[in-house]
């Protein structure tokens, strides 16, 4: 938390800022100290879900997960780590835990590489978690206490939010992301999204406040998974989109209270 803002915390940053504008955003709401943390968890993850993407071939891709893993691997051992401008700061900021969290996000990653559909909801589920969830899970507990069955829902709702934004491109790509896709099917699971959610906000007190920085992403799930669950046809047709002016005015005012 007193590392300083160098060479490499600048460009785990600027990738941030550049690639996940949202989470950046998010970050910035957060505390100064909590950037030093925010921002190498987020730029590890910005690397690993594009290293599938920008290959056709998967065994390179498969090499390029497997760069993290091992990456992972030297974290949670405690001694020499790889010099990397994002390895080196999330050297600083995770123990074996978080390192282990982020390890199994790597493997969920490698779905990613293959044109398999999910084998049923459970493993649709699982995905999410191992994703999403893990790496809000590692963010937070690397800030400070925090619940990790509240960090899971959030991260799930979070997730889930994300997944149905992204369907079009998906799609686009030749994957299949659900499991379901009828409309009635789409609208439980926006359902179960924002079950989850409302249960982390419920237990809120179980996150310190200085853990809650790596919640503040969630600024966006609410309104999108309540829009899924009016009209889920605007997940196929790409319309989930939310006023910027009117989502910044959310986040800042979440970021002043902590209220995630």
């Amino acid at each position: 938390m007193s590392q300083e803002f160098d060479a490499d915390l600048t460009a785990c940053a600027d990738l941030v800022r550049r690639a996940d504008p949202e989470r950046f955003l998010a970050a910035m709401a957060a505390p100064v100290a909590a950037r030093a943390v925010l921002f190498p968890v987020y730029a590890f993850n910005i690397e690993v879900a594009r290293a599938p993407w920008v290959t056709q071939e998967p065994m390179i891709a498969e090499m390029r997960l497997q760069w993290w893993a091992d990456a992972l691997e030297e974290i949670a051992a405690g001694g020499l780590v790889r010099r990397h401008e994002v390895v080196t700061p999330l050297a600083h900021v995770l123990d074996a835990s978080a390192a282990a969290l982020l390890a199994d996000l790597v493997e969920a990653r490698r779905w990613d590489i293959t044109r398999e559909p999910f084998e049923d909801e459970a493993d649709f589920t699982r995905y999410i978690e191992a994703t999403s969830g893990n790496l809000l899970q590692a963010a937070a507990q690397a800030l400070g206490p925090a619940a990790p069955e509240v960090l899971r829902d959030a991260g799930y709702a979070l997730g889930l939010a994300n997944w149905f934004r992204a369907i079009p491109a998906l799609e686009a790509a030749g994957r299949k992301p659900l499991v379901d896709g009828r409309p009635e099917a789409v609208r439980a699971l926006a359902q179960d999204g924002l079950r989850r959610l409302h249960r982390a906000r419920a237990a809120r007190g179980q996150v310190s406040r200085a853990a809650g920085a790596a919640l503040l992403p969630l600024w966006l799930a609410g309104p999108v998974l309540h829009r899924v669950a009016r009209d889920p046809r605007a997940v196929a047709e790409g319309r989930l989109g939310i006023a910027p002016a009117r989502a910044q005015l959310s986040l800042l005012a979440r970021g002043l209270s902590g209220r995630w």
